[in-house]
Parts: structure tokens; sequence; C-alpha cells
């Protein structure tokens, strides 16, 4: 077996693959050229994307001394014949919120599976199992994404070219109706074929030191008082799908985005996708900063009023019951009018740099995936190995992640522990770590610690010479544009901003 599992070490470097900004390939997106490692016949046109996955491997110096030949394995550090592998994209949701076109700036595109897909099926030698897997949000169409993946073509071609299987899953067990992105019922779903597991991190959660609080948590539905039973005194539990936690290997293939909760989204953020019920998930604090809220950025009167009127509302509606797809969007529309529009200018739902929960419950889902087992069971040592491979050829900035604008950035960031990665991703934004709770709280002391190391251990390695060297010698050049309610508050000052150990 690999003496590979979360690099908890920081031991190896980060990579940053830099190549051309376009995905120019069409499915099942196979390489344009024959690669000596490729065992299948390229395809007649070119596909850079696909290059640059490949660069960003090799500059991690995987197989290094194999590169070049028909036997060069960069996974087989990380994937043995025989083990469950399972893909985590991030496959948010089908459409952006204000556009009708979804754009490749949104989810994980499949050119980038296919490469990820291709090396893990070397490396397994054609013995185990390759699974996509992903939880999305929860008016998502799943298979609108898929089509947009070009998943079917990339399963038909390893049942013909190879007569291997590769498994798709949507993770969740079921699909809320929406009409103006208020809820009006729910679709039932096949679910995780293997079922979930119910872990509680009790006195670990990093909802354990707001106890006093967690009665004012909101998650992604209405009934606020199912999130409540699961995040209280001793008790802060999630449900996670046992088909990830059952797999010897976690890749995690993030898309690189602005985010209006956590400041970014790479690997940390990707694993919300690993839940069986979304509304377990603390997303907020219900009311303004002086009752004890993160839901608005100020406790103007106005917010205070807002909250009580979405309050009595969320409370009737339910019982509404027919005419409630009927009433939603012309609520909607005055709740627009009299409040603000959320997608423009308007803080609400915790879409600022002042949450103070969203992040708590990453860290929470990030300590399930490393130290649980596939019963639930906590591990004093990794559970699993994991990788990372971030899909920034086109990334996301600014309204993300639902309604984020393209923006070309042409890398592939890949690494072994995914706070590492994570921290080079926000460097290279041209935001500062910290100033991102998710990050800086990352690199605390903890019983089940997700980093031992320090920003400024972190090494990056690249075919770029302005990204080699340094977590602090990146100069965050690409400049992304955060959500509206994080501008002016996440950037990068300086180029030289001084890195320093984080401990509790």
């Amino acid at each position: 077996m690999p003496n590979v599992a979360f690099d908890l070490e920081c031991t190896s470097p980060v990579a940053i693959g830099v190549g051309p900004a376009d995905y120019d390939a069409t499915p099942p997106f196979s390489p344009g050229r024959a690669y000596p490692e490729y065992s299948f016949c390229p395809a007649p046109h070119p596909n850079h994307a696909y290059e640059t996955v490949r660069e960003t491997l090799r500059l991690l110096g995987l197989d290094a001394a194999r590169f070049g030949t028909p036997e060069w394995d960069p996974l087989a550090c990380v994937v043995v014949p025989g083990d469950m592998v399972v893909l985590k994209p991030n496959f948010v949701r089908d459409f952006r919120e204000t556009h009708p076109d979804p754009a490749d700036c949104l989810t994980t595109h499949g050119t980038v599976l296919r490469a990820v897909i291709d090396y893990v099926y070397k490396a397994l030698d054609g013995k185990g199992r390759i699974i996509i897997a992903d939880a999305p949000q929860n008016d998502c169409d799943f298979e609108a994404v898929c089509r947009q993946a070009g998943l079917a073509e990339i399963q038909r071609f390893y049942r013909e070219r190879a007569g291997f299987n590769i498994e798709v899953y949507d993770l969740r067990p079921e699909k809320a109706d929406k009409i103006d992105g208020v809820i009006v019922g729910h679709s039932r779903l096949p679910g995780d074929p293997a079922g979930y597991v119910k872990i509680n991190l009790g006195r670990h959660s990093a909802f354990y030191e707001i106890n006093h609080l967690c009665h004012l948590l909101y998650g992604s539905e209405y009934d606020m008082s199912e999130l409540r039973r699961h995040q209280s005194g001793d008790v802060h539990e999630y449900l996670i799908s046992r088909t990830v936690l059952s797999a010897d290997v976690v890749i995690s293939l993030p898309k690189l985005k602005a985010h209006k909760k956590t400041g970014l989204t790479v690997n940390m953020k990707n694993l919300v996708g690993i839940n069986g019920n979304k509304n377990w998930l603390p997303h907020h604090r219900e009311g303004t900063p002086l009752e004890g809220g993160d839901q608005f950025a100020d406790s103007r009167w106005v917010r205070r009023l807002e909250r009580r009127v979405v309050e009595r509302f969320k409370r009737a509606f339910p019982l509404l019951g027919p005419i409630r797809p009927l009433v939603a969007g012309p609520v909607k529309g005055l709740g627009k009018r009299v409040f603000g529009d959320t997608n423009r200018d308007t803080i609400r739902s915790g879409n600022w740099y002042g949450n103070d929960t969203t992040w708590r419950m990453c860290l929470d889902l990030n300590r399930i995936l490393v130290y649980a087992d596939a019963e639930g069971n906590w591990q004093d040592a990794p559970a699993r190995r994991f990788f990372s491979l971030v899909d920034g050829i086109i990334a996301g900035e600014g309204n993300g992640p639902l309604d984020p604008t393209p923006r070309p950035a042409g890398v592939i960031l890949a690494g072994f522990n995914p706070v590492a990665v994570d921290l080079v991703a926000a460097r290279l934004m041209g935001f500062d770590y910290q100033k991102i709770p998710l990050l800086r709280c990352a690199l605390e002391n903890h019983p089940l610690t997700l980093a031992d190391f320090s920003a400024q251990d972190v090494e990056v390695v690249s075919n770029h010479e302005g990204y080699h060297g340094s977590l602090g010698g990146i100069d965050g050049s690409l400049g992304f544009q955060p959500h509206f309610g994080w501008k002016g508050h996440i950037e990068l000052e300086t180029r030289g901003v001084h890195l320093e150990r984080s401990t509790v």
C-alpha cells in the first residue's frame, strides 16, 4: 500500500501548472497527443487542459524517474490496484443564478475529470473502482450537470475501450423544488447506494465553543428545528456518504472560485458535497451582529425588520400547501423590491466577510474526512489516502459560488494536503489567508489536526517563474475580484505579506 495518506506535515510541495486558459476538447476529452504512458488512441484535435493536468503531475515529481516512458504512473503513490477511488468534483449546480448560460466557470470541467480518470485507471491496472460522487446544491439538476461534464461519453469510452465501469452517484436523498429560489416541495432521489453514516464531533466540533449561539443556526431550508437537533450541547453531528467514507482514496477536484460565505471555495469548502442532508449543515446564524447573528453585516432597523418578516413567512409558507407555487414568485419579487437583491448589492444570509458559521462547518467536515472510518469511528491517524487537483483553467470570481464571472486563469493546482493547496490557491487569487477564517483556523492546533505545518512551510513548484518558491513569494498577480460582501476585507495589502505560524 502507498505510504502517502493525508500529508499532515506538508512534506511535499503544491504544484501550479500554467497553460492556455480554455477547454478546447470535446467529450470524451481524450488527449490530443500520443503520450508514452497513454494506452488508448489520442483524439485528432488538441486538448490543452489535459496537457496542463499532465504537466502539473510532472511538476510534483510523481514517479519522476519514469516520466516520458510508457511506465510513467504518477498516481501510483496514492492509488494501488484493487482500491475504491472516489473522485469528488464541484458539481454545485447546472445553472448560474442570474445567467442562462452555466459557463465553464461554475463546475469542474469534464476535461479535468477525464485526465484524472486516465491516471487513476493506470494506477489501478484495471482492478478496482472509480466513482464520481457529489451532493450538489439542493435544487441542482444532476443529470444536466453530468451532460455538461460529458460524463456519459467518458463512461461509454471506458466501457467500450477498456471494459471498465466508471460509476456516477448523486449523493442527495432528495431534491428541492424551487420557484424563484423559494422551496415549494421536494422530490425523492435514490441517494448514496451505500447509505449514510451519522457522525458526531461533540466537543471537537468548531461549533462547541459557540454553543450559546447555536440556537440561531440556519441550515439550507426553512426547518431550523431540524438543524438545531444536530447542533447543540455535546451534539455536533453530520450525515455523511458511506461511499465516501468507504473509499481507500478520495481525490478532490474542486473549481477555483470566489465564495460569498467563505471567501473562496477550493478543497475545504468542496466537502459540503459529501453530505446526505444539507439541512444539517449550518450556513449562518439568524439575526444581526448585535443579536449574535451573522445573517446581516449591520444592525440597522431595516435588517431587524427583514429578519422578523422573513421568519414569519418561513413559518407560514409550508402551511400554504398547493398554492405555494402560485405565491412564491410574487413574494420573492416583493422582498427584493423592499429589502434589496442578494445577487446585486445586498448582504444577507451570511454572505459577507463576517460569516462566523460556514467556516466552522467546513472544518468539521474536513476532520471527518481525515479521521472517521466507514462506520463513523474515529481513528488516531488518517483513515484514507487523499489527493487534490484544482480546476482553475477557467475559474470564477465575483458572485461565487453560484453566479461567478468567468476568469480565464489557465492554472491547475495539485497536492496532497487540502489546507496547503487552498493556501496556495488563496495567494494565487490575490487573497490574504489570514483574513479568511477557514484557512487561518485550519492551521490552528487541534486534537484532530488538519495541518501540522505553518503557512511559511508551504513550498510551491511551477512552470511559471513567478509562482515557484515559497508561498509568500507568490505575488497574487491574478487579482481575483472577491464577492462584494468580502471586497475590501480579503485582498492582499502588499506583495510580501508576512506569514506567521497560527497557534491556539
